[in-house]
């Protein structure tokens, strides 16, 4: 996705399916807690409807809409978490095994050659670190 676009001016935003078809409007977004890049787009599928978690990576903003390079049925089918909340990394996954994306893998941190080096970023994760925080929203 264009990294240089506010993700709470998503909000709103028409989305489209890789056809054209409209799946719905972009009802919240959701950030990595790590890199606070957006990540997820919850999109309001219909009146009645849910909203489905769509990947902001590798969907585009075009003409002031959202187009998301996956079928609607497949993004209608994806697995329904609610919004409003943290995606958890169970979550989360799901999401990236649904849409056939892959994880991609932590930075190696080389071995230092003498003597320990002093630490160049956030803790090792134990796996119980908080994905998906919402756009604009303090916690």
């Amino acid at each position: 996705m264009q990294t240089d676009i506010d993700p709470r001016s998503l909000i709103g935003r028409k989305a489209f399916d890789r056809n054209g078809t409209k799946i719905g409007t972009v009802d919240e977004v959701y950030l990595d807690d790590a890199t606070g890049v957006p990540e997820w787009a919850a999109v309001r599928t219909g009146l009645f409807s849910r909203d489905a978690f769509v990947p902001l990576e590798p969907s585009k903003v075009v003409d002031d809409t959202l187009h998301v390079p996956y079928e609607r049925s497949l993004i209608k089918d994806a697995p329904d978490f609610g919004v409003g909340r943290h995606l958890s990394p169970e979550q989360e996954l799901q999401l990236y095994h649904h849409y056939g994306l892959e994880l991609s893998a932590p930075p190696e941190t080389p071995a230092p050659s003498s003597g320990p080096a002093p630490p160049s970023g956030p803790p090792p994760s134990s796996g119980d670190t908080s994905f998906g925080r919402v756009a604009g929203r303090e916690d």
